[in-house]
């Protein structure tokens, strides 16, 4: 009997920016780590690097230092909030998929190292449909969607699904409804999305949860924060608490499906067969 003890990978994504996905990827990995799990957080934005804009940290280094060799995984992580570790972005890698082979080889090595070490992955990747960004949610084993109750938020939520469903054979697709004014109306965004992939796609998504909009979260914003961090108890706060028990309950993948540096092997293989 095969035991389950893989790294969880999870991908937040969106179909268009402004919609608060990085903070949402921020504070579900906070979540995470304050229940007793051990949460790496990759800001996979390579282009703009938000993780660390948005909660205030400063590295001198990043991703671009281990491809080239210069840096292990473990050098340039940043503690953020809560403890967890952050491997910050970096704008000299946009080009995934022109990495030599020395250069793939240090990226699989580092993250081979950190395996045992964590209990999920969080990924927050760019928005948009690029083929590096659908690499990166092909290669994790749930991704969350994050969408706003705006016609451009949910059409753009829409053509994500449909081009991960269609094109690249993504099945395990969460929604989380964000800044919304309550549950009831977080749940009906949902089902709004969830129609219109059942109709066109044939089948629905699943759905997450939903974070309401509350005064907490623009002040810990503003202060550069995690809410999650400085009011857990506010309505967002606790929402992203059970956003994290839920994340919790999905299957924890196999040892031999779940290790980091498979997640950079199948990233891998699809960037360059793009």
């Amino acid at each position: 009997m095969t035991t389950q003890t893989g790294i969880q990978v999870i991908a937040l994504t969106s179909g268009k920016g402004g919609v608060g996905k990085t903070n949402a990827a921020v504070n579900v990995a906070v979540a995470l780590q304050k229940s007793g799990n051990r949460v790496l957080l990759l800001d996979a934005d390579l282009g703009l690097a938000n993780v660390d804009v948005m909660i205030g940290l400063h590295s001198p280094f990043n991703l671009s230092h281990v491809i080239r060799g210069e840096k292990t995984i473990s050098e340039i992580l940043v503690k953020g909030p809560a403890g967890i570790s952050i491997v910050p972005a970096s704008s000299g890698v946009q080009k995934m998929a022109q990495l030599d082979d020395t250069e793939v080889g240090h990226l699989i090595q580092a993250f081979s190292q950190l395996d045992d070490d964590y209990d999920y992955l969080i990924v927050d990747t760019a928005a948009g449909i690029s083929s590096g960004v659908l690499s990166f949610l092909q290669a994790a084993h749930h991704v969350v969607v994050v969408v706003l109750d705006e016609p451009s938020s949910i059409t753009d939520a829409y053509a994500m699904i449909k081009v991960m469903r269609r094109d690249y054979g993504v099945e395990n697709i969460w929604v989380l409804s964000n800044m919304v004014d309550s549950l009831t109306h977080g749940r009906q965004l949902y089902e709004k999305l969830n129609r219109v992939a059942e109709q066109f796609l044939g089948r629905g998504v699943n759905y997450l949860d939903a974070i309401p909009l509350d005064r907490r979260i623009k002040e810990a914003n503003k202060s550069q924060k995690a809410v999650m961090d400085i009011s857990p108890s506010s309505l967002s706060g606790v929402a992203y608490q059970r956003v994290s028990e839920k994340l919790k309950q999905l299957p924890k993948p196999t040892k031999a499906r779940g290790q980091l540096e498979f997640f950079v092997e199948r990233f891998m293989d699809r960037a360059v067969s793009q």
